[in-house]
């Protein structure tokens, strides 16, 4: 039997014929996993027909946006939504994010699965604000997510870093932030790879004396903290960070896309939970690792989540922020979204190069669902961006 096959390009512009290999092995798992809380942090689908508007006012095709979230939870994986992957801060505002949440809780209502969703401060005009009104802007924020019945998670405000405020302020913002939320949340620490905007975040820029920062306002209002969701790409510090939050009985949540297989199975020190953009595009792999961990085998764990590395480090490359082109590609690929269209034109964000390397990876990985599907799409991009057959 003829396998499927589609022209690649490589960086020397040669034209190379490669031909897929068999079709994504992963079943339904039956999560939830006993001993890892997983959120996939979730991307939206945009509206093909829409309008360009200004920012902020994405249109979203709601029916495919809310079934991808269903297809997550199907899978035993949490939600994390209207986070960065959703294009938060690139073309989707609060009013979006508010509908998105209130939706999306509502499904999760329905089948059961765990959600958790973005609180920020992004509905204020840009630039720096004044302390009272970002403290107002989270409270709201907060609020309608209490409201909707998921778990908050404090995103990093770039109004807060614009002030480029010293670390008292940061401890006062967010201070009152966990003294008016009625359950514990997790905070998010986003590094400025993912967002330039938010370089010295926390008040300093040395990333020690940033932790120093982060454990003092944990020490402070650790009742009301469920977890930290680390995002800096550096395992190491993950690591040291995690150990130091465990004495206040706070958990790690691994933002790290490039090493979040050995951060999330961890060893006799501890382990980290996960909160991932990458499980948004790997997410049977990283079920089925889930699924074997519980069971207490690491090496199944290992074995099903180390082809998925290269494929991590190949989207989220410098400049790290457009990851979710890589994400929402995967996607379309993979039959998931019937369009490779993205909110604010994200689409265009990685190279023709890049795309065909990760078809490669996600190959390689045993990530292609279809692969007559996803040759047949593969063979639509190229042909638009100049690769003929």
């Amino acid at each position: 039997m003829t396998r499927p096959w589609v022209v690649l390009p490589r960086a020397d512009r040669s034209l190379v014929r490669h031909t897929l290999g068999e079709a994504s092995p992963y079943g339904q798992p039956a999560g939830p996993f006993r001993n890892r809380i997983a959120y996939a942090a979730v991307h939206v689908v945009a509206d093909p027909f829409a309008e360009p508007t200004s920012a902020g006012d994405a249109r979203l095709d709601w029916d495919a946006t809310l079934a991808y979230r269903r297809y997550l939870w199907s899978l035993g994986l949490s939600v994390a939504d209207a986070m960065d992957t959703a294009q938060r801060g690139m073309g989707l505002g609060w009013a979006a994010c508010r509908e998105l949440i209130q939706r999306t809780a509502a499904e999760a209502r329905a089948v059961g699965g765990g959600l958790a969703c973005g609180a920020n401060t992004d509905q204020l005009p840009p630039g720096p604000a004044d302390l009272a009104a970002i403290e107002r802007a989270y409270d709201e924020q907060c609020a309608v997510i209490e409201d909707a019945g998921a778990t908050v998670v404090v995103m990093a405000s770039r109004h807060l870093a614009a002030r480029a405020a010293d670390p008292d302020e940061y401890r006062r913002v967010y201070g009152h932030v966990l003294s008016r939320v009625s359950r514990p949340v997790i905070l998010h620490w986003l590094g400025e790879m993912f967002d330039p905007q938010l370089a010295g975040y926390w008040g300093v820029r040395d990333l020690d004396r940033a932790t120093d920062v982060v454990l003092q306002i944990v020490a402070a209002h650790a009742s009301k903290i469920d977890g930290v969701k680390i995002s800096l790409l550096d395992g190491e510090r993950e690591l040291a960070l995690r150990e130091r939050l465990s004495r206040h009985d706070v958990r790690t949540y691994t933002g790290d896309d490039f090493n979040f297989a050995e951060l999330i199975r961890g060893d006799a020190r501890g382990h980290s939970h996960a909160l991932l953009g990458i499980f948004d595009a790997i997410a049977p792999a990283a079920a089925a690792a889930l699924g074997a961990l519980s069971r207490g085998d690491q090496q199944e764990f290992h074995d099903l989540l180390a082809p998925t590395i290269p494929l991590s480090r190949h989207l989220f490359q410098a400049p790290t922020r457009f990851y979710k082109t890589g994400v929402v590609f995967m996607a379309y690929l993979n039959g998931l979204q019937d369009h490779f269209v993205m909110v604010g034109g994200q689409e265009s964000a990685r190279s023709t190069l890049h795309l065909a390397e990760l078809f490669r990876r996600a190959d390689a990985a045993g990530l292609i669902a279809d692969p007559d599907l996803a040759a047949s799409r593969m063979r639509h991009v190229m042909a638009t961006r100049g690769v003929a057959a």
